[in-house]
């Protein structure tokens, strides 16, 4: 007995919903243009018959493959999933198909992604932050495909961004902190090597003292990898001090989360101890006992912001237009008031 089953075609699918192939067709890449009695129709006849559209031709036809790809550094932290996952419902709306890789935070993995993406055909490239080598500009350059990058912006830089000023933000509320009467301030960064982000919220903080009048070089400044138990470690250095800090700024809400852990199993009181604060405000700081001071990070609407203008990159609407984004203080439990 033959088990060879025969694969149904956009022909079967027209005759069965009684329609032309060419509204099949529209159904299935334009939808919008098909009135909804006719879509219900061509979509059942789709179901019953369990047809599937032809990925190569649609690729043959339109010279693109309709794939994103996304290389972050890390998937181990909430701090882009809100984002990539805005940027994931965005390419899914305008007809394309989403392909994420992470480099651990090194740049050699970054190149060795780049490539395998465009290998498998993405049509175009999300990329956090500017520091990278430039030759991934001019790898993706001669092969004419579109690079965006988010979480950072910086007036006039190229490639072209859609993201927030790391350094301004964490200056923002370093005054704000020192407004409140905090001098002796402390640091948990991430490693600023190869991470523009974290280097320049180190030196927004730099900024605010100078600002005010304080001596950056009496900050201690501890760098980690991103992690709650890397936060809590820091932190125990940090208190081995022989003069303790009143607040302990830390480079994201994730090393906040460890620091304010640490605090708590040494018997202290945050914020009456020590204040602690972080940044990206992730759903985490708003559970947090007590309650993270942070800055917010729009990460859905850059994630959304970002797909919208790749896809017009891509489908050659735009040569890539950068638009900065405004983030913002969250003043909650962990920051007391000094004066």
């Amino acid at each position: 007995m033959s088990t060879t089953r025969t694969v149904p075609t956009l022909d079967d699918v027209a005759r069965k919903a009684g329609v032309s192939t060419a509204t099949v067709s529209r159904c299935l890449n334009t939808p919008e243009r098909v009135v909804e009695r006719t879509r219900s129709r061509v979509l059942r006849a789709v179901e019953e018959l369990g047809y599937t559209p032809n990925f190569g031709a649609r690729v043959m036809a339109a010279k693109r493959t309709f794939t994103i790809g996304a290389i972050i550094p890390t998937m181990e932290n909430a701090i882009f999933a809100r984002g990539l996952q805005a940027f994931q419902e965005e390419l899914h709306a305008r007809g394309y198909t989403l392909l994420v890789s992470s480099t651990s935070y090194k740049p050699e993995i970054e190149a060795e992604q780049v490539r395998a993406l465009v290998a498998r055909g993405a049509d175009g490239l999300l990329l956090i932050g500017y520091a990278r080598n430039p030759d991934i500009y001019n790898y993706l350059g001669q092969r004419a495909i579109p690079a965006l990058l988010a979480w950072a912006f910086l007036p006039g830089a190229e490639p072209a961004c859609i993201g927030f000023d790391n350094r301004r933000s964490m200056q923002a509320l370093a005054n704000k902190v020192i407004s409140m009467g905090h001098r002796d301030i402390a640091v948990i960064s991430g490693i600023v090597e190869g991470n523009d982000r974290a280097e320049d919220r180190r030196q927004g903080i730099i900024d605010a003292l100078l600002e005010n009048g304080l001596d950056p070089e009496k900050m201690r400044i501890i760098e980690t990898s991103y992690g709650i138990e890397n936060g809590a470690m820091a932190f125990d250095q940090l208190m081995e001090e022989e003069t303790r800090p009143t607040v302990v700024m830390c480079g994201n809400d994730v090393l906040a989360a460890g620091a304010l852990r640490r605090a708590r199993e040494l018997g202290m009181s945050v914020p009456d101890d020590i204040s602690i604060t972080g940044f990206d405000d992730i759903e985490l700081a708003r559970i947090l006992t007590p309650t993270l001071t942070t800055v917010h990070v729009p990460h859905r609407e850059m994630g959304r912001r970002a797909a919208a203008e790749l896809v017009r990159m891509v489908e050659q609407q735009s040569d890539g237009l950068s638009e900065q984004l405004e983030s913002s203080l969250i003043l909650r439990e962990s920051l007391k008031d000094l004066n």
